[in-house]
């Protein structure tokens, strides 16, 4: 049996391929492809788009077995593609976390938290880990330490926000003996009292280090409970409408041993996510001895289309990591930072592996294009598929030269969780084009979009469509000038196509289209008619996956796959799904119900979804 056929919720059906294995109809379908851009239905066989077109065309498709779907004139676009997810490491802890994306005041992120302490065993910790930002609560400020230990004097309570502070409640304090005696960290701060014992407060001065050394101290899921943890996480995002993702590696994300859940679940056909992975180098000053032992190791874009390797970063030397902590001045990198930079460059332009690099700041990317030119007139890149990751204050100047060299540009939506922040330090006309995406487009860059989910920004690729044609953060604040935005039709073009490029899947994904992956989803609302504000709230009703369904809600309810119980039974998920839902019926009285588990009670929105909290089971 194939890992395409262990997948899905059906056996391939094989025989005459002229039949497909399913059809969807009656939809106004975004196909993202230039030769035919509308169409109303479109049938996969064998995992591959067959036929495109009106109902009447691509009904002549249909066989004894093939699966109809009726989209009910809803809004189909292709699978979107994540160019920057960190979706290994955040698969692995997901069922640990509570996740407070999207919750819209302190007040229900705290009652959720005092929730989750009541269900979680002795020995283990409530962890908050990104995904939100202080300004989207109406409070519009973070839990103090006061408050955490009232709400859980005896449990460990860890919260990250974003890249510059992490708060710990006395519980957690204790867990991992931080004391009077421990050292301050390098690039970091532990806040301490009067009498020099830590309040609970850690601070990023720049480095994050400290924030993620410590929540590396937390007690872990064991093997079977991390598969489950990772499958529930790719169900989510397929909720999301997200099918493909481009891993960026991470911090204390180690190949190959942390890689060997995902590797299980490809073996398995578990995979409901297309996964191109990158390798973060992880020891410093060792940086060019890990990628010269990878590279020997393993070839480029080994595996299949559901899990391959796609090459190096997004660390590639730590010395040349520019944090992008806008509560603190940008840091300048060491002197060494070009060597280090070259060593490893070159060693993976002869091995002619592709690479991509974290740089936020335009002063580290100057500093980096001035290596990857010097490499380049040595050992070529330019048909290498290399590129930056985030670029938020890169110029015109410096996008010429990503240009020049064949190189990409991979946007996220962090500017939405950290702008206000940004115009605090550097004033509101530096934010204006933070990062210039249109510039970037119109200079015939290839650019991607992603999230650089989970410790940062949340997950949502809703919230990073919504940023790109409103530039507004979650605060509230609009910081781009009408003329920096993009269209709707642009910004999905980045979460298709555009994020292909990057694992050099274009021709294959991102598309409607015969010949390419059948991969699409069918959304709550329709992306390009409802109001700016309600793109945030947009989810997909039905998503495929290589032809099968991997996701379905409300409609398309009887098409579901089997739903995937949740382990450990305490698992914030198994209360509270993942991402905070927003019903396109919010205003209107809600009509409790409750779930076939009898867990609690929520309204219900459009095509019967549950709205705001509830059982793992509205969530899969």
């Amino acid at each position: 049996m194939t890992s395409r056929e262990r997948a899905g919720t059906r056996p391939d059906l094989g025989g005459d391929a002229a039949h497909a294995d399913v059809i969807v109809r009656n939809a106004r379908i975004s196909t993202v492809d230039d030769a035919r851009p509308e169409a109303s239905a479109c049938a996969v066989s064998r995992g591959r788009f067959v036929s495109v077109g009106d109902d009447a065309e691509v009904m002549k498709r249909r066989g004894p077995a093939t699966v109809m779907i009726d989209a009910g004139g809803r809004r189909v676009m292709p699978g979107l593609y994540d160019s920057h997810l960190h979706v290994i490491r955040g698969g692995l802890n997901y069922n640990l976390e509570l996740r407070w994306d999207g919750v819209p005041s302190l007040a229900d992120a705290m009652r959720m938290l005092r929730e989750q302490v009541a269900r979680t065993p002795t020995g283990q910790w409530v962890r908050v880990v990104g995904g939100f930002a202080e300004l989207q609560f109406a409070e519009r400020r973070l839990p103090t330490l006061e408050e955490l230990n009232e709400a859980a004097p005896d449990t460990p309570v860890f919260i990250l926000h974003l890249y510059d502070r992490a708060l710990l409640n006395r519980a957690a304090l204790r867990a991992v003996g931080y004391s009077r005696e421990t050292p301050e960290p390098p690039g970091g701060v532990i806040q301490r009292d009067k009498s020099g014992n830590p309040t609970g407060l850690l601070v990023a001065n720049p480095n994050a280090w400290i924030l993620y050394k410590t929540l590396s101290l937390g007690p872990k899921l064991p093997m079977e409970q991390q598969i489950n943890s990772t499958r529930h996480f790719m169900r989510e995002l397929n909720r999301l409408g997200v099918t493909s993702v481009c891993d960026a590696g991470g911090g204390f994300q180690n190949y190959p041993d942390d890689y060997a859940v995902i590797q299980e679940l490809q073996r398995r056909g578990e995979l409901s996510v297309r996964i191109a992975y990158n390798l973060f180098t992880q020891r410093p000053k060792q940086e060019r001895e890990d990628f010269a032992n990878w590279a020997a190791a393993n070839t480029m874009y080994q595996g299949d289309e559901f899990l391959r390797l796609n090459g190096a970063g997004e660390m590639l030397v730590y010395s040349a990591a520019d944090f992008e902590d806008f509560k603190v001045a940008r840091p300048d990198m060491p002197s060494n930072m070009e060597s280090d930079l070259e060593a490893v460059v070159g060693l993976l332009a002869r091995n002619r592996w592709a690479f991509r690099l974290h740089a936020t700041y335009d002063e580290t990317i100057s500093r980096a294009l001035d290596v990857f030119e010097r490499v380049n007139r040595e050992v070529p890149i330019g048909d290498l598929r290399w590129f930056f990751d985030h670029c938020e204050t890169i110029s015109d100047r410096n996008i010429e030269r990503v240009k020049a060299l064949g190189g990409g540009i991979a946007v996220q939506h962090r500017m939405a969780f950290q702008g206000d922040e940004f115009v605090h330090r550097y004033g509101a006309k530096a934010a204006e084009r933070t990062p210039p995406v249109k510039r970037m487009l119109e200079m015939g860059v290839s650019v991607g979009a992603g999230t650089d989910a989970t410790r940062v920004a949340s997950y949502n690729p809703w919230t990073s469509l919504w940023w790109l044609v409103t530039g507004r953060t979650v605060g509230g604040l609009s910081m781009y000038p009408e003329a920096n935005l993009i269209s709707r039709m642009q910004a999905l073009r980045m979460f298709t196509r555009g994020s292909a490029w990057f694992s050099r899947e274009e021709d294959v994904k991102g598309r409607i289209a015969p010949g390419c992956m059948g991969d699409l989803i069918v959304l709550s609302e329709d992306y390009f008619e409802v109001p700016a504000e309600r793109i945030r709230g947009i989810e997909s009703l039905l998503t495929l996956v290589d032809g099968k369904v991997v996701y379905a809600a409300g409609a398309f309810a009887k098409h579901a796959p089997a739903p995937i119980p949740v382990l450990p039974e305490w698992s914030p998920v198994a209360k509270f799904g993942g991402h905070w839902r927003v019903s396109a019926d919010a205003a209107l009285p809600p009509s409790p119900v409750c779930c076939p588990h009898g867990l609690m009670s929520a309204p219900l929105g459009r095509d019967g979804l549950m709205t705001g909290l509830g059982c793992s089971c509205w969530a899969f």
